[in-house]
């Protein structure tokens, strides 16, 4: 029993030794390229999917098996570690830790809780698509990281609200299940914070660490929020920290009602479920997106047909759509169909319950003061940046790129970089040229320190996913080098009696169960040379495929190791794994049958997707070669 016990606990470093020479005589028995690409590519594929070592760490591993067998020289693996994209996620963590900091996505989101009031409808919409737009620049962890403390003062306003009304009327409230939110009855001044690495009553960082991060860019040590304390808004008792519950599965306290219940699991689970619908929405939302743009380039070249304006064209309508009807199916299931009670808007009809969480979602509002210098900063440069790369080429007409000379040097990465650069320079105060207001001691100009210093880029760069997307584009040159590619397509012949339509939907299907136990990175490395030379092998717009698939990676959205925005939204013990399933399911549903009627309808006259384009037919005779 003992050395049961112990192989268990070595399990991980058995699997990391084992594997590879159980696989050894491939490459011995078969001395070919293809055969010794293949090996790398299993050994890879096998130390992601079992996490035996760290995403990471497993993407290294070409980086010295690949010179061994002969397969690529050291210098040209080396070369693949380190692209464009890479430059582009530098410049947009320079402006997410600039967000994160000052407090933006803070001020952003209370206010649009401000705007729909505390109709749980209205909550809910309101909620899923600050969520939304959040997401859309930051990494999907982060995004929901910042928004759930937020909720949960939402909903503990709520809770004790209804406690004040019913307080003579409670015992005809019906009971739920025995996990609930911790309410303060002498309700202290609400503080809210972001779950950060000094966070240490939550119990989802290992959940985390144990499935790769689903967000690009991912935050993996947020940066700590300036706590900016008005002058009118005295220092206060100590506040109610929120943090998730360490033991969320553990019976501790009851819902008020079934309905507070339901309440508290349709916010907590639609924060997850829009996290996901906004990475979508951009080429930088997802690390997912980020490493099909890259292994798209890396082999199709002359492709000059998707960018960041023709992704959002195309992904935007879909994130659209599937925040509305996601909002229908989460309303249907966890509030029922009163949508007339729920999303109403008139002030005549609103309960003391309401206006008591109205009042103190209003009043956390007011302790942020008035818009700071930093935040105006951070803000226009969030702006300008998405105006740039809008605009670099748009396609309908001359983008700011024509104006130059030499055409092709500038991509959205130039933009990206040289703007995050600037906030390493503009100060964190306003220059005020000498000058300083009664009571205030100007300090040195030499002390100024700028909007974001290195140490604040440092906690919030994910270099792990950097690895992770480099030994992805290490394993797609070497398969294309070797042969591997090839040969894969000429195997899957038999599904050229399938119509187009069909294969894409079955590549859709396969990788959205999938995605569910595997990280998405991993899949998506694994499957996109597949899908490659399936399509050049059968004769389809490679596009056709590579995008629906790449979208279908992200519904990782029915277990709490999925991704981790579910591990951070189940960590509060709102829900259960049979809650999460159930509207997960749904919200899986919901994004398949959306992307696969946008791109056989929008997505063919965006990407001329009818057609076999001749930079896919440059790159299939290369690699017969």
């Amino acid at each position: 029993m003992g050395l049961l016990k112990g192989l268990l606990r070595a399990r991980k470093l058995l699997l990391s030794i084992v594997v590879p020479l159980l696989l050894l005589p491939l490459p011995m028995l078969h001395p070919s390229s293809e055969a010794a690409c293949a090996y790398v590519l299993i050994v890879t594929a096998v130390y992601w999917v079992s996490e035996a070592v760290p995403l990471g760490a497993a993407a290294l591993v070409p980086a010295f098996l690949y010179p061994f067998f002969g397969v690529l020289r050291s210098s040209e693996v080396a070369a693949e570690y380190f692209k464009n994209t890479t430059l582009l996620l530098v410049g947009v963590i320079c402006v997410a830790a600039a967000v994160e900091k000052w407090n933006l996505h803070k001020r952003i989101a209370l206010r649009m809780v401000m705007m729909a009031g505390a109709k749980p409808g209205m909550l809910l919409l309101c909620f899923m698509t600050c969520t939304t737009l959040l997401s859309m620049w930051l990494s999907n962890t982060s995004t929901t990281a910042m928004v759930m403390p937020i909720v949960e003062a939402v909903l503990q306003e709520l809770v004790s609200a209804e406690e004040e009304q019913l307080v003579a009327s409670n015992s005809n409230a019906e009971e739920a299940e025995p996990t609930s939110l911790d309410v303060n009855n002498s309700q202290p001044p609400l503080e809210l914070i972001f779950v950060n690495e000094d966070t240490s009553t939550t119990d989802c960082t290992s959940l985390m660490q144990n499935k790769n991060l689903n967000g690009a860019p991912t935050i993996t040590n947020p940066v700590k929020t300036v706590n900016r304390q008005d002058k009118q808004h005295p220092p206060q008792e100590k506040p109610l920290v929120l943090t998730p519950d360490p033991q969320p599965q553990e019976p501790s306290r009851k819902y008020k009602s079934h309905h507070d219940q339901m309440v508290c699991k349709c916010l907590s689970l639609s924060i997850s479920y829009a996290a996901t619908i906004g990475g979508l929405t951009t080429i930088i939302g997802t690390s997912t997106s980020l490493i099909f743009l890259e292994h798209f380039n890396n082999q199709y070249p002359a492709a000059e047909v998707v960018n960041f304006g023709t992704w959002f064209l195309f992904s935007f309508p879909i994130s659209l759509i599937m925040l509305v009807v996601s909002w229908f199916w989460m309303h249907w299931l966890f509030l029922g169909c009163n949508f007339k009670e729920t999303c109403s808007l008139s002030k005549k009809k609103k309960t003391k319950r309401e206006e008591l969480s109205e009042k103190r979602i209003r009043e956390e509002y007011e302790k942020l003061g008035t818009i700071s210098y930093p935040e105006m900063v951070t803000g226009f440069f969030f702006i300008l940046m998405t105006v740039l790369w809008f605009t670099r080429e748009p396609g309908f007409v001359p983008g700011w790129d024509s104006f130059f000379e030499k055409k092709g040097y500038r991509t959205d990465a130039t933009v990206s970089v040289f703007l995050g650069f600037l906030l390493f320079l503009i100060p964190a105060k306003k220059p005020g040229f000498g000058k300083k207001k009664d009571g205030e001691d100007r300090e040195p100009t030499t002390r100024m320190e700028p909007i974001i210093t290195w140490k604040d880029f440092q906690k919030t760069m994910p270099w792990e996913i950097v690895i992770l997307v480099g030994g992805g584009y290490a394993l797609a040159s070497g398969s294309k080098s070797s042969g591997l590619s090839t040969w894969i397509g000429h195997q899957m012949l038999s599904l050229s009696s399938l119509p187009p339509w069909a294969v894409t939907l079955l590549a859709c299907v396969l990788v959205s169960i999938v995605t569910e136990f595997v990280s998405n990175p991993a899949t998506i490395t694994i499957f996109l040379p597949i899908l490659c030379s399936l399509s050049e092998t059968l004769h389809i717009n490679p596009l056709y495929t590579l995008i629906p698939v790449t979208m279908c990676i992200s519904f990782a959205v029915m277990l709490p190791v999925g991704n981790p925005p579910n591990a951070i939204v189940f960590s509060y013990g709102h829900c259960q794994i049979k809650d999460m399933v159930k509207a997960g399911l749904g919200v899986n549903v919901i994004g398949l049958v959306i992307v696969t009627v946008a791109i056989n309808t929008w997505g063919v006259s965006l990407f001329d997707l009818d057609t076999f384009p001749a930079w896919a037919q440059v790159s299939n005779i290369t690699d017969q070669a």
